[in-house]
């Protein structure tokens, strides 16, 4: 099974966007927009139709891939995409969410889920994070 999510960056805040999850095995917590794949889908057109299906159309200037999981069986693959836009905007949320949540790198609401929770506590993960938005914020800077 393979499944992706977007962590979307909004360079107007320099914060992070989160879904509140009320559908499926992990409901009650906070996560990224993204999902299962279908059928000869690659992992970023399953992550592009989850972000359509759970927050509406979005502009995306950049995208990077932050990370690839899979489990030690090789029977999960999560593709984890950092998604660069100029605002921050309202999701037009579907019925798998109930809320949702624009926050400051490290300010994560409670509960998170568990895998984006290994994903962001990972020392590889933080660094090339952490880099990435040094250099927007030079970019930014430098305009």
């Amino acid at each position: 099974m393979i499944a992706a999510g977007a962590l979307f960056y909004a360079r107007n805040t320099n914060r992070f966007l989160l879904l509140h999850r009320t559908q499926g095995k992990r409901s009650q917590v906070w996560g990224l927009v993204g999902g299962s794949q279908e059928l000869g889908e690659t992992a970023w057109e399953c992550c592009n139709r989850e972000i359509k299906e759970e927050v509406g159309l979005v502009e995306i200037e950049k995208i990077l891939p932050l990370e690839k999981f899979c489990t030690r069986d090789k029977s999960f693959e999560y593709h984890t995409y950092v998604c660069f836009i100029e605002e921050e905007f309202i999701p037009n949320l579907n019925h798998e969410h109930d809320g949702y949540a624009w926050v400051t790198y490290g300010k994560w609401p409670n509960p998170l889920h568990y895998g984006l929770k290994n994903t962001l506590a990972k020392k590889y993960n933080k660094d090339k994070l952490k880099t990435v938005l040094e250099v927007m914020a030079f970019h930014r800077n430098e305009r």
